[in-house]
């Protein structure tokens, strides 16, 4: 409650609602005397005003007072050491000082709201900026203002509502009875109503200021930040020691940053940190590295395709791509981001919010690699800030590989950045359809304490108290682990597990898995780009979003020089044929109704698996295993297969040579001449 003389000033020009229960500077007794006075005072000067006695406790009732007359809108003190403060002299100040600002103002938010306009100033005190002998519980609740305006302002932004905070020095009952007669006297409350007035002008756009004011003089205060020191070494304990050395350095003022909000990530423009460079690092490795990480990300000896990247010995031993984020993930994880001038991070408040991965040639399976980071954007969220950080990764001069971390800052937005970049790797949504594939895998209660042994030793991940911490019930999955999931079955379903067809992957993270839960990826193949969405099995919830890996193209050659390279003629064919089920699927549903299987052989191994599904919806084409049952399967040489599709070779002297094998219903080969004359030229 502000003091009444104050009000009285004020309300003089704009008039209102007087409020003052007329208690003593205790907060006992009651009396209508000194609001009445206040009142009379308005209305000798030519203002309007209505008394009102209720307590500020009373929120709603002293706001719809000064509604019920104007239809709009327009202390006390228990001194003792902290020693001897009691529980009613605490709860007493901060009922009044605190809890009564909070009601009065709750009150007459939504009606501010409404009309788009409202101006807020919270009476704080010099006693709560500096502190103050004997006034702990005055100090506490009167620097809880400030906290309470400061929140305000933000929220009140887009409302047109600013909320500022004067901590006044003037005469009242409440500081005559601390202050020498002589000196009450000389600080008249008009030589501050003025300047709360100005604050209360729609001219005014200050908002979120902290003001001094005073016998005719203003002062608006700041807060100052030293640019500190990180006491943390790369891979050591942080210690008490380590604080004291450096404690010079903690505390040094020199060049100190002046941040304008609790929120604010930047102690400076985000220019300033935008294009900055984060020290090199180095990571070397061999095989065992790689294996470790094919582990983590849910390869298993099980599956004899996965051998590849789980046995050095392999003939095709190598690398899954996506292990190209962990030589890059040093960056974040070493603190690279705390050593950037301009960026104050509290990295308990850090979330890692997409990801985008590209590779320039395939990773080796050991070797040294070093990843160069900037600071590629730096974005205003609101509720938080986004990080781009953009990694090269080198072997030597050659440049492997790129990534780029979102990285979501909670509660550091509002610093007036802007929301998008150009430089952002955009998500892009799922075909409207139903996918082309879809792989189930289990995660294993112990996948993150696997995954994690590959360099991200963050204690979310294995720390049940940590976790707690964050929220969450158990150590959760880390993001990177579900997206290596997602990577390997594209590998799989569009790429025959062939690492060197990998180009590029991008994910968006929306929420976590808990080891032990399932991963569903459901995929749409769009060309050379396949659209992935992945969710957790066992409640539907979507875990990877916006996502899709790009392949590197095999049917942009033609059928010779795919031969030549090892690839199949025979995708060319499938690729058109997905192409026209696009344009008359529904057509041919109609006249077809059967859903074919096709094995396609090279070199007497299996090369690839086509299913042709012209029975269920507008049909579709899909690549890998079918989830679903075949109707018919065939099984031809991509030779053989190619000499058919161009009539060079009738499918049933095929079928009678051995060269085309077929098993479940037979008739519907004979529906095969509608497929493939019609729709399979090349």
């Amino acid at each position: 409650r502000c003091s009444v003389l104050v009000l009285a000033q004020i309300l003089t020009l704009l008039s209102g609602s007087v409020n003052d229960l007329g208690v003593d500077t205790k907060g006992g007794g009651k009396s209508s005397a000194a609001a009445d006075k206040v009142v009379e005072e308005i209305r000798v000067k030519g203002g309007k005003a209505v008394a009102n006695y209720d307590s500020v406790e009373d929120g709603e009732k002293l706001i719809q007072s000064a509604l019920d007359a104007f239809g709009r809108i327009g202390e006390i003190l228990r001194d003792r050491s902290f020693a001897r403060t009691s529980d009613l002299d605490w709860d007493l100040i901060h009922r009044i000082h605190l809890r009564g600002s909070f009601l009065v103002t709750r009150a007459a938010w939504n009606h501010m709201k409404d009309q788009k306009f409202g101006r807020i100033i919270m009476t704080a005190s010099a006693a709560g900026i500096y502190g103050n002998f004997g006034q702990a519980n005055y100090s506490a609740a009167k620097l809880g203002l400030l906290g309470l305006a400061n929140t305000l302002a933000i929220e009140g932004r887009k409302y047109n509502i600013h909320c500022n905070t004067i901590a006044p020095v003037a005469g009242s009952r409440l500081t005559e009875t601390v202050m020498p007669p002589d000196l009450v006297a000389s600080l008249k409350p008009e030589y501050v109503a003025p300047m709360v007035l100005w604050l209360c002008h729609e001219q005014c756009q200050e908002n979120g200021g902290l003001f001094e004011v005073g016998a005719g003089w203003i002062g608006k205060l700041r807060w100052e930040r030293s640019q500190g020191h990180t006491v943390r070494e790369k891979n050591q304990p942080m210690t008490p020691e380590a604080v004291r050395d450096q404690w010079d350095k903690v505390c040094d003022f020199t060049d100190a940053t002046k941040p304008s909000t609790v929120q604010a990530l930047l102690s400076s423009p985000q220019t300033e940190a935008v294009g900055q460079k984060l020290p090199p690092t180095t990571f070397s490795f061999n095989h065992t590295q790689c294996i470790l990480y094919a582990l983590g990300v849910g390869m298993s000896t099980k599956d004899p395709d996965h051998l590849r990247f789980l046995y050095e010995g392999h003939p095709d031993f190598g690398c899954l791509p996506t292990f190209g984020v962990i030589p890059s993930q040093a960056a974040m994880m070493d603190g690279g981001l705390s050593s950037i001038p301009g960026l104050n991070i509290d990295f308990t408040q850090v979330l890692h919010g997409e990801q985008y991965l590209e590779l320039y040639k395939p990773l080796p399976t050991s070797g040294e690699l070093t990843s160069e980071a900037t600071i590629a954007d730096v974005l205003d969220k609101g509720s938080g800030a986004v990080i781009l950080l953009d990694v090269n990764t080198y072997s030597g001069s050659e440049l492997v590989c790129y990534n780029q971390f979102s990285v979501f800052v909670v509660g550091a937005g509002g610093f007036g950045g802007r929301r998008t970049s150009e430089k952002a790797k955009a998500p892009l949504p799922p075909p409207k359809r139903a996918p082309d594939a879809v792989v189930i895998d289990s995660t294993t209660r112990d996948q993150a304490a696997l995954y994690r042994l590959s360099g991200d030793w963050n204690p979310l991940h294995i720390d049940p108290s940590f976790a707690a911490m964050g929220g969450f019930k158990a150590p959760i999955l880390h993001g990177l682990c579900s997206f290596g999931f997602a990577a390997r079955h594209v590998l799989t379903q569009f790429a025959d597990n062939d690492p060197s067809r990998f180009k590029a992957i991008k994910v968006r993270f929306v929420k976590p898995v808990m080891p032990g839960q399932s991963l569903q990826t459901e995929m749409w193949k769009e060309g050379n780009r396949i659209h992935i969405q992945c969710k957790v099995k066992e409640t539907d919830a979507i875990v990877l979003a916006g996502a899709y890996v790009d392949l590197h193209s095999t049917s942009e050659d033609s059928p010779e020089n795919l031969t030549q390279g090892g690839g199949l003629q025979s995708e060319l064919v499938f690729a058109e044929i997905g192409r026209r089920i696009k344009d008359s699927g529904s057509e041919l549903v109609k006249k077809v109704n059967a859903v074919f299987g096709w094995e396609i052989t090279k070199d007497s191994k299996n090369a690839a698996q086509w299913t042709i599904d012209l029975k269920n919806g507008s049909g579709s084409l899909h690549t890998g295993p079918y989830s679903g049952k075949a109707d018919v399967t065939f099984t031809v040489s991509d030779e053989d297969f190619m000499e058919v599709v161009q009539g060079k070779v009738n499918p049933q002297k095929a079928f009678f040579s051995g060269k085309l094998k077929v098993r479940g219903n037979i008739m519907l080969s004979q529906k095969l001449e509608v497929i493939l004359k019609d729709y399979a030229k090349l």
